[in-house]
């Protein structure tokens, strides 16, 4: 049988240049509606055969149990699915922060699911695209977006609607605060205000799609802005004005935070910003938006 001696795959990060979140559904989700753009900046993954009966996952400075681990969880419903019986040994080089809004467990999943079929593959056995977006869609609403490898996707629905857009070329800026965001915990937050009525218009407004490519920044919104405490949303509101003052064209929080990001017209504007403000925060990160081979 033929054997792999290691195999490494690149887990790109992610930002929501917008994101309107829609009704909750019955099944405790919401509906979204999101323009992902994927970046050449994320984590690497390094699989290696390992003779023993179970797995192992090290990922450096960021312990987390293995059960918990969704890239145990994604190695897990791979065998599940297709009985293929490899143990391994799968190392991370973790740079996306976690709880970062950068979507780097979605993308760890999804990373681990292409390498499995990749390595699969070399017994001559692979999924098909639909299958491996199903599993995706098991572990995580935006991991489907990974498994399309696309640079720019509109996405909607829980997260398994993906549209590929083309996008002009942008140079971003990430700052991270240096804390998490808990995206169940935003979720919670979010719809507490709408059930106060706090932000309810600002909701209606929104389920027209203002997340469309409508050629204005302007036009670009992310509800979860407006739900935070008031201590995390002026951190938040600091680094988005640091980015405009920097000369970002746009700049938002991406996802559910911690994370904000600034776009630039310019390379050469971005690298400048990014050392600008590396003074101040430990987490800035240029980067542009990533092409797959």
């Amino acid at each position: 049988m033929p054997r792999f001696e290691k195999l490494t795959i690149f887990a790109p990060a992610k930002v929501n240049l917008c994101l309107a979140v829609k009704n909750r559904r019955e099944d405790g989700f919401h509906d979204l509606e999101s323009l992902f753009l994927a970046l050449n900046f994320g984590d690497l993954l390094h699989f290696k055969p390992r003779d023993a009966v179970s797995d192992e996952i090290s990922m450096g400075n960021c312990p987390v149990p293995m059960l918990d681990n969704i890239i145990y969880k994604a190695i897990t419903l791979f065998r599940e699915k297709t009985g293929f019986s490899q143990k391994f040994n799968v190392i991370v080089e973790k740079r996306v922060p976690i709880g970062g809004g950068l979507g780097g467990g979605s993308s760890n999943a999804a990373a681990a699911l292409l390498a499995l079929n990749k390595i699969w593959g070399i017994q001559g056995e692979t999924l098909n695209h639909q299958l491996l977006l199903e599993m995706a869609a098991a572990l995580g609403s935006d991991v489907p977006f990974f498994i399309h490898e696309t640079p720019a996707a509109m996405v909607s629905g829980r997260g398994e609607i993906i549209e590929a857009v083309d996008m002009p070329p942008m140079f971003l800026v990430l700052v991270n605060p240096g804390f998490p965001s808990d995206t169940a915990r935003a979720f919670r937050l979010l719809d507490e205000k709408r059930e106060l009525g706090i932000i309810k218009e600002e909701f209606t407004h929104r389920t027209t799609g203002s997340c469309g490519l409508c050629g204005s920044w302007q036009n670009f919104v992310n509800d979860f802005m407006s739900i935070f405490p008031e201590e995390e949303q002026r951190i938040y509101n600091e680094i988005i004005s640091a980015l405009q003052s920097q000369g970002a064209r746009y700049a938002n929080l991406s996802g559910s935070g911690a994370t904000c990001f600034g776009v630039f017209e310019e390379e050469e504007q971005a690298r400048k910003a990014a050392e600008a403000l590396r003074g101040k925060w430990d987490f800035v990160e240029y980067c542009t938006q990533n092409e797959f081979d």
